[in-house]
């Protein structure tokens, strides 16, 4: 009897341990999901910068052509 009982501590060990573990991920996994949101919308801003950049190249082509 004195073995399962210590089968069983250890394994109540080992799924404290695992449990643990699991939260710690979790918690990183949070972490990074807001990291990539903010991500997102650092690259929706910049695109769009590059595109009003990109109209204004445009627009600076189309004047030096006229002026020829």
């Amino acid at each position: 009897m004195a073995k399962v009982d210590s089968e069983s501590e250890l394994l109540a060990r080992e799924l404290d341990s695992v449990g643990s573990k699991i939260l710690t991920l979790d918690a990183r996994v949070t972490e990074v999901e807001a990291v990539i949101k903010r991500l997102e919308a650092v690259a929706l801003t910049t695109a769009r910068a590059l595109e009003e950049v990109s109209s204004h190249w445009d627009a600076v082509y189309r004047a030096m052509r006229r002026a020829e």
